[in-house]
This record gives C-alpha cells, sequence and structure tokens, in this order.
C-alpha cells in the first residue's frame, strides 16, 4: 500500500483551528510559539478566536491553513509519505511534509505569498466562480470565447471547474456556461482573481522570498499543481511554485497520476475535509480519511 498525503487550500480555515493541538501537545506549541514569532503578530488569536471576518482575509488565511496543515504533519505518529501534493496553498505544507523546506522556512514564503497576493487582488480586482455539471473542455472552450480575463483556475475533480478573472469576465462566462447546460454556477467568497493572469504582480515578490530559502531534494516525489506530474528536484520545484500563481491548479490530473504510479491511500492533512471528498469523485477505488 502506497500513501499519498494531501494538503488543503485556501477556504478550509474556520475559527478554532489548531486549538486541540496546542493546548494538547508540547511540540506543537512550540511550533504555533514560533509561527507567532516569525509572522510578527499572534495568528493564534485569530485561529483560536476569530473574528471570523479576520481569518476569511488571504494574508491570515494563508498563513493559519499553512500552520495546521504543517503542524498535523510532524504530529502524526506513523508520519511516513510514499508522495505528496497540496492543492494550491497546501502545496507549500507538502514541501514540509516531503523536507524540501523546514517549517520556518514554508511559513516564511507562505507570508510573502499572501502578502503579494493580497497586493496583487487590490491591484487587479477579481472573482472566481464553481462551475458544475460540464465537461472540463466545454468550461474552457467557452472562457475563450469571453472578450475579457477569465479562465479555468481550478480543475478540482470530473465535471466541478473554478474559473477565476475580472469581476465582468467571471460575469459573462458564468451566463454563458449557465445557457450551455451548467448544473450549478457558484460564486466564491474570495479576496480575488487566484490562478489567473490577474496574479502576474505577485509573481516578483514570490520569486523574490524563494531565493532566499535552502530548498533540499525531497524525501518523496511532490505532484506540483502546475504540471501534475512528480517531482523531487528543488529547482523544478521552485520555478514552479513561481508559475502557480497564474497557472491552473491541475487537482484532477494530479490525483489520476498519483494513482496510476501506486497510490492506494489519500490521507488529508489539515483543517476540512474537501480534499477527501474530491478525490473519491475522481477515483471510487481508491481509500481515504483526512487527520484534522
Amino acid at each position: 500500500m502506497m500513501r499519498a498525503y494531501i494538503f488543503p487550500g485556501q477556504g478550509s480555515q474556520f475559527v478554532g483551528m489548531g486549538q486541540d493541538l496546542y493546548d494538547t501537545y508540547p511540540t506543537a506549541k512550540k511550533l504555533f510559539d514560533a509561527a507567532n514569532e516569525i509572522l510578527g503578530f499572534s495568528i493564534t488569536d485569530v485561529m483560536f478566536k476569530g473574528p471570523e471576518e479576520l481569518l476569511q482575509k488571504t494574508a491570515i488565511a494563508q498563513p493559519a491553513i499553512f500552520i495546521h496543515s504543517a503542524i498535523l504533519g510532524t504530529m502524526t505518529p506513523d508520519f511516513k509519505p510514499d508522495m505528496v501534493a497540496g492543492h494550491s496553498l497546501g502545496e507549500f505544507s507538502a514541501l514540509v511534509a516531503s523536507q524540501v523546506v523546514s517549517f520556518e522556512d514554508g511559513l516564511k514564503l507562505v507570508k510573502a505569498r499572501a502578502i503579494a497576493m493580497q497586493k496583487a487582488c487590490e491591484k487587479n480586482p477579481g472573482a472566481m466562480a464553481a462551475i458544475l455539471g460540464l465537461p472540463d473542455e466545454v468550461v474552457a472552450d467557452i472562457c475563450k470565447t469571453i472578450n475579457e480575463v477569465v479562465v479555468p483556475a481550478n480543475y478540482n475533480s470530473p465535471g466541478q471547474l473554478v474559473i477565476s478573472g475580472t469581476h465582468q469576465g467571471v460575469a459573462l462566462a458564468c451566463e454563458a456556461l449557465q445557457t450551455a447546460g451548467a448544473k450549478k454556477v457558484i460564486p466564491l467568497k474570495v479576496g480575488g482573481a487566484f490562478h489567473s493572469p490577474l496574479m502576474e504582480p505577485a509573481k516578483e515578490e514570490l520569486a523574490i522570498a524563494i531565493d532566499q530559502v535552502a530548498f533540499k531534494k525531497g524525501s518523496c516525489p511532490i505532484y506540483q499543481n502546475v504540471t501534475a506530474l512528480p517531482t523531487a528536484n528543488p529547482e523544478q520545484i521552485k520555478q514552479q511554485l513561481i508559475q502557480q500563481l497564474t497557472s491552473p491548479i491541475r487537482w484532477t490530473q494530479t490525483i489520476q497520476h498519483m494513482v496510476q504510479d501506486g497510490a492506494t491511500e489519500f490521507i488529508e492533512c489539515g483543517p476540512g475535509k474537501v480534499l477527501q471528498g474530491l478525490v473519491k469523485r475522481i477515483d471510487q477505488h481508491v481509500q481515504t480519511r483526512s487527520i484534522s
């Protein structure tokens, strides 16, 4: 049996996340306290007590999810992944799990990424929407017909694709996709147009932060969002982390490749259980469970 550990992205945060770990395990408490010091404020206060509105902000949500997910990985007694992957932000937790970067360096990168993305959202406002019930290629083709920025952003599972772009672009695409037969079109409560060309301004800041961190060869392959393919090569990992900001998250293809390469059990490590559900929609034959 080959184990694949998978790590969630932004949107899985909730008030109270991680407090049981903090209160129960001295090792976890030490890492939470280190995170507060690295970030320069008490993120544990926001994670444990809220308010929810603050926890939803990109600059808070991203480090909070990373901290929770990465600490869970270190606290699992039998943690020995054969392969790892993370959904968008979760890719940074996966890097810690595969020992490519340390917890501390991973958090520094997430902090830089979150700030850069927040700035890009303010410079280039945008929106995202989930499209259910249409083939991926139909959604992609319709996006190409819209005379505004709107692109596929998250290939979450067959028949579930998230689009991203300008407010006008997403609105026009949603109207066209409903006409084409989409079962549901759901506007998402997000801060901007993630994984679209509107995130281009964030690339330079993230690249600078990445250059300041030591990347090691992974202890196991990480399947990255940009290509959905495995790598343990530090230089490839760095480049794809930067490209990920403006590229779609190929989650469907990632899980398919992991299964093809022998994964039989998927363990979601972090707040929530969203990825478990997506994995089951992609392949009903694999085992799934979560550590939260």
